[in-house]
């Protein structure tokens, strides 16, 4: 019978099992004192190098994933002396509006590495725990790493605050657009395509590329001056058109951060992370603290005019 203990479970993720392995990112998340033994074990560990895949639904980021995994291990290294054998793949996905669970659709876009022992591939979907995917996902990365994982792709399930909170803890990330997505780069321009550093211009067999290409150079140009220009590719996930171009820009940026930026980035994404978790423990303190005697007394006080909400949730905090 497979272990409950984090740690039991951890030295078997690290000598390659995935029933483990996946129990352990079970624990993540679903929080719990389970999920803080082990984070607490997790990040005494590296962290893999992680890339993140965003952009709106349909654009084919899964299939893109896809390709780009077969890629990865065929070709697999960051240097000539750094190989890459195995990968490791979280799918963001919507959560069931009756179990809570992940719907497995980019799963089974990808069931042809299901079976490769060189690749580990899960669907996450927050629980509603403390601090939901936001916290759960850099976790399961941390997980990864404690099981000897050196990189991790992160596909997210579309556009919105939470897959730029992901992409934020992600090493590099490729930003998928269709052709003739131009409206829709106005309308995010100021969320989730600043967070790319690569754009992927998918089902680029579709008319509207070079118009596209044009849209987003123009949106680089009106931006921010940066040290790394984004990269512009072209791609027909389908046929891998253009996937062996995308690793390579991938080990491009990777080599730029290594040029004395990795730890100042890495420290902006710790930073970030501990910010996270103490936002969701103070979160969660006010849940705990708006119940109970002491709560229904400051709101009998405030409706009898007696005190302010200020002086209220002061006393509540302990501040007075």
């Amino acid at each position: 019978m497979i272990s409950r203990d984090p740690a039991e479970l951890m030295a078997q993720a690290a000598t390659g099992s995935r029933t483990a392995l996946a129990r352990l990112i079970t624990l993540v998340e679903s929080g719990g004192p389970s999920h803080l033994a082990t984070a607490a074990l997790a990040y005494r560990a590296p962290s893999p190098y992680v890339v993140g895949i965003t952009g709106p639904p349909g654009a084919g980021k899964s299939t893109l994933t896809d390709q780009l995994i077969t890629t990865v291990l065929n070709q697999g290294s960051f240097d000539e002396v750094d190989a890459v054998h195995d990968v490791s793949v979280l799918c963001v996905d919507p959560s069931s509006p009756f179990t809570g669970g992940a719907i497995l659709g980019d799963r089974i876009r990808m069931q042809g590495h299901a079976t490769n022992e060189h690749v580990f591939i899960r669907s996450m979907a927050t629980r509603g725990h403390l601090g939901g995917l936001s916290l759960a996902v850099p976790d399961a990365v941390r997980v990864l790493g404690a099981a000897n994982f050196r990189l991790t792709l992160v596909e997210t399930v579309g556009v919105g605050q939470m897959e730029v909170e992901i992409t934020s803890a992600a090493d590099t990330t490729i930003v998928v657009v269709n052709p003739g997505w131009g409206d829709a780069m106005q309308a995010n321009k100021a969320g989730l395509l600043e967070v790319a550093d690569i754009f992927v211009i998918n089902k680029a067999d579709r008319p509207g590329v070079r118009e596209t290409r044009r849209d987003l150079e123009q949106m680089l140009d009106l931006g921010a001056d940066h040290e790394w220009r984004p990269v512009i590719l072209d791609t027909v996930a389908t046929t891998a058109t253009g996937i062996r171009e995308l690793w390579e820009a991938v080990i491009s940026h990777r080599t730029f951060l290594q040029d004395g930026r990795v730890p100042q980035q890495r420290r902006a994404r710790m930073r970030s992370e501990l910010d996270k978790v103490l936002t969701a423990m103070v979160r969660s303190r006010i849940g705990a603290l708006a119940h109970g005697d002491a709560y229904e007394a400051q709101v009998d006080a405030l409706l009898a005019n007696e005190t302010d909400p200020y002086a209220a949730a002061a006393l509540l905090l302990g501040d007075q």
